[in-house]
């Protein structure tokens, strides 16, 4: 079985990455969501395996120490991976497409760990339409949305590190723009090379 098309979906908050990601899902049922592992305790709702992986401490460092993830990172006190052992539950599963939705800092660690992952990074239309999304959402205090402007600034400085960029400021059309991205990957002549060599023997 060829390997499967590593997705990494990144964009500053309230552009649309879970959104898309969730589109993905649903349009592509050999598409599958990479879990992410994390220390933190599971929230209100949460399942392990589905979620996230929950696991303890030394557990999580173990993992790391011998290498089986493509990224990591410590947020708020917790460490969060992306290991490499999703793509073996692909490959079992009979997937091929691996969709990860993580931040900037994680990507940049995927594409030196598997370099033939494919990065998206959502833009949003403007700075004023994002601002007003986040102030829509209604969850966060004044100060927690300006953070939340300026790291988006900073995410969107790092966009000449991935392959694609979508614009969204339509959703059916981002919709359409990613859907038809997971396409021309699978299209491409590494991917399908083999088909075209049995056709010559």
């Amino acid at each position: 079985m060829e390997e499967p098309l590593l997705l990494m979906l990144c964009s500053p908050s309230g552009a649309g990455k879970s959104t898309l990601t969730h589109h993905l899902l649903g349009a592509f049922d050999d598409l599958m969501f990479s879990v992410s592992h994390t220390t933190r305790s599971p929230r209100e709702g949460e399942r392990d395996g589905v979620h996230y992986h929950f696991v303890e401490r030394a557990r999580f460092e173990a993992m790391r120490d011998e290498g089986r993830f493509a990224e990591h990172a410590v947020v708020h006190q917790n460490l969060y991976g992306t290991s490499t052992d999703e793509i073996e539950r692909a490959k079992r599963d009979g997937k091929t497409g691996i969709i990860f939705d993580i931040d900037v800092q994680g990507a940049r660690q995927i594409k030196a760990r598997l370099p033939q992952a494919v990065g998206i990074f959502i833009l949003p239309p403007s700075m004023e339409e994002l601002e007003r999304r986040l102030r829509g959402r209604g969850t966060d205090a004044d100060a927690v949305i300006a953070r939340r402007l300026a790291k988006a600034r900073d995410e969107i400085a790092c966009y000449p590190s991935f392959d694609y960029l979508v614009v969204n400021d339509d959703l059916d059309r981002a919709k359409a723009t990613v859907s038809a991205i997971v396409m021309a990957e699978r299209a491409r002549r590494r991917r399908v090379a083999e088909a075209a060599e049995a056709l010559l023997r």
